[in-house]
């Protein structure tokens, strides 16, 4: 890597690898990278660590253990605690969300990719020619580059929604007060994750999702659990809903309806972040969406140019933009064939309950031949019943074999749950591989443990196995008792 001097610091002219984004993929591409000894350069224009520390992961959820925290104290009575009058301090929940915030951001940091071998450069990237990237009119010659820019919150087309001060998942952080009466329009995972964590907040929250059900890319035996929860928590849910027009005030949707509110989120999806990286410039071809279009190894239409994270249409999720940052960074340095692996990719709605789905989800299985469902109703638990949350239920697509390859957790902790079961779709292991596995009790994944073992003594109870096993068993004990006898 080869440098000039610009104002006070070295600002490399080429690289061996640069990594235009600083969010998880390009961060673990990055690391990735230099661990194998190269020069490599990470261009971020913003602040490292991406829409996950910042907007996203670690803010949610900080959010939702608050109010987690306030529907709890709220339901003890339930168990016979009563804990008194309950009050939300909304300035100090958002100051728990900034020590979140605060105490991971060193991991992402620059100063811990300098610690890792990479030179962190701060400016507008774009890419120039086919080996070539300009930040700021400076620019950098590479050998390979690996596009991370992820995505932002899209913008749907509303009648006069340009001129309201509307939240976006952005900048939901900034909100200095509770908003009294708070209008949700989008019914994924973002937007019943906040409408159920402001309602149980304080605020009175109205959900709008255009779809029949919430959570619409899960099964309706998932949503219609959520939907009931999110009732219960104060949150007027209004589905197969479409908002049509609004101003600052007043939100009027396909029915005919009016809907006031003091402030408004949008949460209806995100849109990849491509338009102004010169890509065209640099042979990398997109699609009509905007998406980076990549082959399995994560490479682009440019030999030089690989992309990973949330701009390639692949799920949006943390953890599989860290898999393609390591992925992506792995081809380009070592020039590896290895190919995105989806299968079992988890994915987390962090709701209460949770719903956790991976490999084939329940809804797609209902259509494949061939396969089945496994299900287990957390009535059926003895922790869901010591803890009064027997209103969710463990699902295993299993195919005709008796292998799991796909999996559904409705309850609480329903995403720790998930693990083994990712780990069970990735290796084809079959139900009587799980149900072999002792587990502690008692436990949520007791769940997956019975639906497994429910599904070997079906199995052990078909009318040919079971003529098997008594011929068996008869032939056992006749040898037994001869042996004894003698």
């Amino acid at each position: 890597m080869t440098a000039r001097e610009v104002g006070s610091r070295a600002w490399p002219e080429k690289a061996d690898l640069v990594v235009v984004g600083g969010g998880t993929a390009g961060i673990v591409a990055a690391k990735t990278a230099a661990g194998f000894g190269i020069g490599v350069v990470l261009i971020e224009r913003e602040r490292t660590g991406g829409d996950c520390l910042w907007t996203g992961c670690v803010p949610s959820k900080a959010l939702i253990a608050a109010a987690s925290a306030a529907a709890t104290a709220r339901s003890a009575h339930h168990l016979g605690v009563d804990v008194g009058e309950m009050r939300v301090d909304f300035p100090r929940v958002m100051a728990h969300v900034r020590r979140s915030i605060e105490r991971i951001a060193p991991v992402d940091s620059p100063e811990a990719l300098t610690a890792a071998g990479v030179t962190v450069v701060h400016g507008d990237a774009v890419f120039t020619a086919a080996d070539t990237v300009t930040v700021d009119s400076r620019p950098i010659q590479f050998l390979q580059a690996v596009i991370t820019t992820g995505a932002r919150p899209t913008v749907p087309a509303i009648a006069g929604l340009d001129s309201v001060d509307y939240l976006n998942s952005d900048t939901l952080w900034d909100l200095a007060s509770l908003p009294q009466r708070l209008l949700v329009i989008g019914a994924g995972n973002i937007g019943c994750e906040m409408a159920q964590a402001f309602a149980r907040l304080g605020s009175e929250v109205t959900l709008v999702g255009r779809a029949e059900t919430v959570l619409p890319r899960e099964d309706e035996s998932a949503s219609s659990v959520l939907a009931a929860a999110l009732g219960a928590d104060g949150v007027t849910v209004l589905t197969s809903t479409e908002v049509v027009d609004i101003d600052s005030r007043c939100a009027r949707t396909d029915s005919g309806s009016t809907i006031e509110f003091d402030r408004v989120l949008v949460a209806t999806g995100r849109t990849p972040r491509t338009e102004s990286l010169g890509l065209d410039v640099a042979g990398v071809a997109v699609d009509e969406r905007g998406y980076v279009v990549a082959d399995d190894h994560l490479a682009t239409t440019n030999p030089r140019i690989w992309a990973a994270g949330d701009l390639t249409g692949h799920p949006q999720f943390t953890h599989t933009a860290g898999m393609h940052g390591s992925l992506a960074a792995s081809n380009a340095v070592l020039g590896l064939p290895r190919k995105v692996d989806a299968t079992g990719t988890p994915r987390v709605t962090f709701t209460d309950p949770e719903i956790a789905s991976a490999g084939i989800d329940v809804r797609t299985a209902r259509r494949i031949p061939g396969l089945r469902l496994q299900t287990l109703e957390h009535g059926e638990i003895d922790r869901a019943v010591t803890e009064g949350r027997t209103d969710g239920f463990t699902t295993l697509v299993l195919d005709g074999k008796h292998r799991i390859v796909g999996a559904c957790v409705v309850g609480p902790r329903a995403g720790e749950t998930m693990g083994e079961l990712v780990l069970a779709v990735k290796h084809g292991m079959r139900t009587r591989d799980l149900a072999g596995a002792t587990h502690p009790y008692p436990t949520y994944n007791d769940g997956p443990w019975n639906a497994a073992i429910a599904d070997v003594r079906a199995q052990l109870n078909s009318p040919v196995l079971a003529r098997a096993t008594k011929t068996v068993a008869k032939i056992r004990s006749a040898w037994v008792r001869r042996r004894f006898d003698s």
